[in-house]
């Protein structure tokens, strides 16, 4: 292998990761590490992927790229080059053939049944923990036809399921002629590929729903029922240090009416532990917000001060406890994963199986598994239906019907 790229991080990185390797692709023993910034677990990751990298392959050319790499370069001096993240896709950048490069969205992926698409990198508000603004800069959203035609593009392949990716993905639109919105774009994607079966859209800021795009997701069938949210903290008071611009009582009202409109929609949520100044009724208001929020796919993230942001000021809280009290959310959001999915047990969940024959996602982004793998002709990407046989816990098992 001469081109190899390891990515780190969220769904945006990943399809970016195939940006990069495309890009790459002429270059001469090659190893990319895609960075995540978004705690200091996520740069360490990085730093060590860098030496396991020269260890294994000790005669390769090594760079990091991507978040971590954008917002502390120095980190990783004397240990590989730097790439930022405004150029990583563009083919110069490796020595390769010139290419378009980060002009068109970033897709994945060639080893996916389903196309990760970039419609918007950066972010423009500032929220008092997050480092990801530094190192992706202001938001930048692509225009609607360069997404359908990566939508169409991946239809080509066989993907038939589509998942739209940004930093901010709510934001779309306010910098492009006309003022569309993620709605907008959403409705037109349905309109123009018709052929699309599943399209599915990554977290969302649960400020930034409009009604537009409410209605799409509640009623549009081909719009996948799964949502998830960007929701932090259940507690006012932390809500607003964070400086995030929905209360509580908003989050539990969207979720709601969501709920009325397409009950069988599934929700997740970013929840973070153990932010500067949580007390522990302040937790609690966590804690009970996956009840409150119905919320059975919960990314629990422990609280990770990132030099530079107003966060790391504050008056911060002991490690131990932000470790005990993400544990603690951790459990809770596993106990409601166990109960959802044993309450499919019996039914019958319409699902894209991906390369590997046995393995996929139902519509509303449960993991399945099929007891035995499908015959080696479904090659790509087969849309059936399962019967629901057992759970684990964290994935369903199931027979084709």
């Amino acid at each position: 292998m001469s081109v190899e790229v390891i990515n780190f991080g969220c769904r945006l990185n990943i399809a970016e990761g195939e940006a990069i390797r495309a890009a790459a692709d002429s270059a001469d023993d090659l190893i990319v590490i895609n960075s995540c910034a978004v705690t200091a677990e996520a740069t360490r990751q990085a730093r060590q992927a860098v030496r396991r990298a020269a260890k294994r392959r000790p005669d390769a050319r090594i760079i990091v790229t991507g978040c971590a790499a954008e917002v502390d370069p120095a980190m990783f001096a004397g240990m590989a080059e730097v790439v930022g993240n405004r150029v990583k896709g563009q083919a110069s950048s490796y020595n390769a053939l010139r290419i378009n490069g980060m002009s068109l969205p970033a897709v994945s992926g060639t080893d996916h049944a389903r196309a990760f698409i970039e419609v918007q990198n950066g972010c423009d508000h500032r929220c008092t923990f997050c480092i990801i603004p530094y190192g992706r800069g202001e938001s930048r959203s692509i225009p609607a036809g360069l997404v359908i035609d990566a939508v169409k593009q991946a239809i080509d392949r066989g993907q038939q399921e589509a998942i739209l990716t940004g930093v901010d993905l709510t934001s779309y639109g306010p910098d492009l002629p006309g003022n569309p919105t993620l709605g907008m774009l959403v409705e037109r994607i349905l309109k123009h590929v018709p052929e699309l079966k599943r399209l599915r859209l990554s977290s969302m800021d649960s400020v930034e729903i409009d009604d537009r795009l409410f209605d799409l997701i509640t009623n549009e069938p081909r719009v996948m029922p799964h949502v998830h949210l960007s929701l932090q903290s259940g507690d006012d008071m932390i809500l607003k240090r964070m400086k995030r611009r929905h209360s509580r009582k908003q989050a539990v009202a969207l979720v709601e009416r969501l709920k009325s409109r397409r009950p069988m929609l599934t929700i997740g949520a970013d929840i973070i532990a153990g932010f500067p100044t949580e007390t522990e009724a302040m937790f609690a208001n966590s804690l009970t917000l996956l009840d409150d929020c119905d919320i059975v796919m919960g990314h629990i993230f422990p609280y990770s001060p990132r030099a530079g942001t107003p966060a790391a000021r504050m008056p911060q809280i002991e490690r131990a406890m932000i470790k005990t009290r993400a544990e603690t959310l951790r459990m809770r959001a596993n106990e409601r994963k166990t109960t959802w999915l044993q309450s499919m047990i019996g039914t019958t969940q319409r699902t894209l199986i991906e390369l590997d024959r046995q393995t996929g996602h139902a519509e509303n982004f449960a993991n399945v598994r099929l007891e035995t793998p499908l015959p080696a002709s479904n090659m790509r990407g087969s849309m059936i239906d399962v019967h629901i046989t057992a759970s684990d816990g964290n994935t369903l098992t199931g027979i084709p019907v």
